[in-house]
């Protein structure tokens, strides 16, 4: 199978390495406007565990239970940030503006008191704001569209739930200054400065005089003064941890997180910095996602065998080199770099259902049925990632269990919103199924779910 495909720029961008989304029209935003910026939903195991270790210390103090807490990391140029109702939200762009891990912890530990404090969004403003739900779990690369079907890539959705009203997060200027305090709380309790947040406050003063319109998102739903900053400052400056250096292992993280959303977001930039001969590891990583973006996989697959050489046992680089190997058509060499990254990440359901989308393209009924049992695995660590039933009703129809397929079918539309379609496929797979199953009780609970819903009244034809 060939992994390179023609997809239309304007609907479809695939980062790879667990990078995929589909770009899709904001509703109404005056930042995308202003930002000229695309917005994206990226799933990546490594950023996102990064984000986690950030966050966690912060949820534990602030007394949340950290696993009912989905943290979210959205492609944008924009520097933004978002907290609402069991999800948080973190910007590309906020990302690679914060300068150390205590800058981005600092502003987590804000949203983490927005949370605490059960602040809302503004009503109305949320919904003339809202994002339409568009954007993909797309695992590792546009796994609908490289599997052939790009009809069906351009609008498989995961976890969209997710995005109904994400917009402009607006809080009054005395909830910001609570959570500025609260924040800082929670930095001291977890043994962490505040300065980092100030600092974050202290680059962007500057946005205070501009217009609204030309703020960055953070700046227009979060309204930064000088009295909020010198406020925090005072209170920060009191705290005993107010000197605590960052953990090193974080500042490597920080480096390589910051190194990878370049490589892959700005290759260009990443390629000529690491044409110095003592680039470090972090500038030799964004230069082989920079080849790799840049159509030129025999000099990435070149670097990263180097990196590998150096870091045998790091299971991203492996994810990596699999990834570039199935969308550059070489699909059956992809298999054993996937295989070592999930023995080595077996708690990256993100790596199986890269393992497992390969597995599923070889011309092999083994092969086959080995790639369904890892799309398993991985939706029992990731129940809600559309992607990977989408895949397993691609796998099941290839192995011609029709019952089996419209499960997967229906749970697929059923997470990405399309209840209707949900509804159709579960009826279908009901008949098909053997009775009293839990794939037949699951269809049967699609059904009940989605039977008396407005949005299927209209009938139920398709599928």
């Amino acid at each position: 199978m060939n992994g390179r495909h023609h997809l239309n720029p304007g609907r479809i961008l695939a980062l790879g390495l667990g990078l995929a989304a589909i770009i899709a029209p904001i509703l109404s935003p005056a930042s995308a406007r202003a930002q000229g910026a695309a917005i994206t939903l990226i799933r990546d195991t490594e950023i996102e565990e990064t984000l986690r270790v950030y966050s966690e210390p912060l949820f534990r103090v602030a007394g949340l239970e950290s696993d009912s807490i989905r943290i979210l990391l959205i492609g944008s140029r924009d520097l933004n940030a978002f907290a609402g109702p069991g999800t948080m939200g973190i910007f590309t762009g906020l990302i690679l503006e914060s300068k150390s891990p205590n800058e981005l912890q600092g502003v987590i530990a804000h949203e983490v008191a927005h949370l605490a404090g059960g602040h809302s969004a503004r009503s109305g403003e949320m919904t003339q704001a809202g994002m339409r739900p568009f954007l993909l779990t797309m695992g590792l690369g546009v796994l609908a569209a490289l599997a052939g079907n790009v009809e069906a890539g351009a609008v498989l959705a995961s976890n969209a739930s997710f995005f109904g009203t994400l917009g402009a997060m607006g809080f009054s200027r005395e909830q910001e200054s609570r959570a500025d305090q609260a924040g800082a709380s929670y930095l001291e309790a977890a043994g962490l400065s505040g300065r980092g947040l100030v600092n974050f406050f202290d680059n962007f003063r500057y946005q205070e005089v501009f217009s609204e319109a030309r703020r960055f998102s953070y700046f227009r739903s979060h309204p930064l003064s000088s009295s909020r900053i010198e406020a925090l400052r005072a209170r920060v400056e009191r705290m005993n941890h107010r000197d605590a250096p960052d953990d090193p292992e974080n500042v490597r993280r920080h480096q390589i997180m910051k190194a990878k959303l370049e490589g892959f977001l700005n290759p260009s930039v990443a390629v000529v910095k690491c044409a110095d001969p003592k680039a470090d590891f972090p500038a030799r990583y964004a230069c082989a996602i920079a080849q790799y973006q840049l159509k030129e996989p025999d000099r990435a697959l070149k670097l990263i065998d180097a990196l590998l050489a150096e870091q045998p046992e790091n299971p991203y680089l492996w994810e990596l080199k699999g990834q570039i190997l199935f969308e550059f058509g070489r699909t059956a060499e992809a298999e054993a770099p996937q295989r070592r990254s999930v023995e080595l990440k077996p708690d990256g359901p993100l790596l199986r259902v890269n393992l497992g989308q390969t597995l599923i393209a070889l011309p092999d009924e083994a092969k086959i049925d080995e790639g369904i049992n890892e799309l398993k695995k991985a939706l029992s660590q990731d129940e809600q990632n559309s992607v990977a039933w989408r895949l397993l009703a691609q796998a099941y129809d290839a192995r011609k269990r029709d019952g089996l397929a419209r499960y997967a079918t229906a749970e697929y539309n059923y997470i990405e919103g399309d209840r209707r379609q949900a509804l159709i496929f579960a009826l279908r797979a009901r008949d098909l199924l053997e009775r009293n199953t839990p794939e037949w009780r699951r269809a049967n609970d699609i059904v009940l779910a989605t039977e008396g819903d407005r949005q299927v009244r209209g009938g139920r034809g398709g599928g």
